[in-house]
């Protein structure tokens, strides 16, 4: 059962506009600009308004009310009304599209893509959602052609490995693929190249990406890499307690800071301007900052609340939202115009004795809440032991964003409503922990990998059971955005 908490009632639609997300105000210095004391209530409403005009159809689609039900109008009704140009628009929102779309459920199967020969520990879609990344223990990477019943397109052999992959990443066009292992240097491959086979630096050059700074001697591993939306940087975490900004123009690292007191498991940009950095870490901690007003080594704000450390951060790309996922077995989600420049209150509050990788979560902790917990929503009933579990917002595009969906180290894929905190769905196949996980960015589809080795995909039945045959739709029909080592 989930359990869902939240620091006020949920709220009716009526709400105030939503402003500018802090990165997209212009020389403005997000830390002295708020409020002394923001309004969680205010807070939590503005987000139910942006998930609502994402996800929920037009008020002209009348609902369909009882004298006790208020349900969502039908399918159907919604496409009679479009056709009868109900919002005179001659045509459905993007809101009305989510709606329809976030009915098709990726519940059916599963359906086998591969099974590797150690556990897989990354698995994403690109941004198009034309290509899948798996990597797994021991440096083998693939890349697989979706559009093309899944065949491989590069079969890539790791470069200076230790233990496994932590990470990999595309680059926004695609071209380009980095990932990490625990060491200080990543490594880029050109994912457009002819060759199918990719050994590193025997049938192509894998470029290295040294994240020490001035030649330093001292050894640590990266953690997290992502690329920045223009793909000209990445940013990366790693187990020395520090992130890092990469110039990929100017082939350096240009950026090192001291972020935490702890290992930093996770690390991304905001959003599309690459202005603000979330990152996450073993002191329990979610950290935002915030580069043209960067000083002295300083966060712009810390987001208290998880009593473990912090396994994963997922921006909802809009500069003000993120969830985290957490060893004090919850994900939470955050809006950082809630963050505190107070680190009084960032004592560690966690477990000194207990060890996420080989102990269960003491269960008279579950439901220990921090005192000064910022969070807006915490959502529970999901495992996150043995390794660091992925969590992420479901797409904008098919859902509005209008669930979260988590891997598990109970071997299953957990996916909840943002705003009820009720599990939607418990996808149950695999054998092993479910590191990681990726909903289609188009299609109702959802891609789960294990340390079982299989990859699987789920999708909306169509006839007879079978797995939807699905077409892709043309790109700017909606104006498509794109955008012990037991780790």
């Amino acid at each position: 059962m989930s359990c869902y908490e939240i620091p006020v009632e949920t709220l009716d639609d009526e709400d105030a506009p939503i402003g500018p997300s802090l990165s997209q105000q212009s020389g403005k210095d997000p830390v002295k600009g708020k409020k002394e004391e923001e309004d969680p209530v205010e807070l939590y409403k503005d987000f139910v308004q942006l998930t609502k005009l994402r996800s929920a159809p037009n008020k002209r689609f009348s609902w369909t009310v009882t004298d006790r039900l208020r349900l969502p109008v039908s399918t159907f009704k919604m496409l009679a009304g479009r056709e009868a140009n109900y919002t005179g628009r001659t045509r459905f929102s993007a809101a009305d599209e989510s709606h329809v779309l976030s009915k098709y459920f990726p519940f059916s199967g599963p359906w086998s893509v591969d099974q590797l020969k150690k556990p897989v520990y990354i698995s994403q879609f690109s941004a198009d959602g034309s290509l899948f990344v798996a990597g797994s223990q021991g440096g083998h990477i693939r890349i697989y052609d979706v559009d093309r019943n899944w065949k491989v397109r590069k079969d890539i052999e790791a470069k200076h490995m230790r233990w496994t992959i932590t990470d990999a990443s595309l680059s926004p066009d695609q071209q380009f693929l980095v990932y990490s292992s625990v060491n200080t240097i990543a490594h880029i491959v050109n994912v457009g190249s002819g060759a199918t086979e990719s050994v590193a630096n025997v049938t192509e050059i894998h470029e290295g990406l040294d994240f020490s700074v001035d030649g330093e001697d001292e050894e640590f591993g990266i953690f997290s890499v992502k690329f920045s939306t223009d793909g000209q940087e990445l940013v990366a975490a790693g187990n020395d307690d520090y992130i890092y900004v990469y110039d990929l123009l100017a082939n350096r690292c240009s950026l090192q800071i001291h972020a935490h007191q702890s290992d930093v498991n996770t690390v991304c940009f905001a959003d599309e301007t690459g202005n603000i950095i979330y990152s996450g870490s073993d002191d329990n901690l979610c950290k935002v900052w915030d580069r043209r007003c960067f000083t002295r080594g300083q966060a712009s704000g810390v987001l208290i609340g998880h009593l473990e450390g912090i396994t994963f951060i997922d921006s909802r790309r809009d500069g003000r939202y993120l969830i985290s996922n957490g060893k004090d077995q919850s994900t939470k989600l955050w809006d950082i115009r809630k963050m505190s420049t107070n680190t009084r209150d960032c004592t560690r509050r966690g477990f000194t004795d207990w060890d996420y990788r080989w102990m269960e979560y003491p269960e008279h902790k579950r439901n220990f809440k921090h005192p000064n917990d910022q969070s807006l929503a915490t959502y529970k009933g999901h495992s996150v032991l043995r390794t660091l579990i992925r969590c992420y917002f479901s797409p904008e595009y098919s859902t509005g964003q209008k669930y979260i969906y988590t891997g598990s180290s109970d071997s299953c894929v957990y996916i909840y409503d943002v705003l009820s905190g009720a599990e939607v769905a418990i996808l149950k196949f695999h054998g092993a922990p479910v590191r990681d996980c990726s909903w289609h960015p188009y299609y109702p589809m959802m891609v789960s990998s294990s340390w079982d080795h299989r990859i699987v995909r789920w999708e909306f039945p169509g006839p007879g059971g079978r797995a939807a045959k699905v077409q892709r739709a043309k790109p700017g029909a909606r104006g498509r955005r794109t955008r012990v080592f037991y780790r």
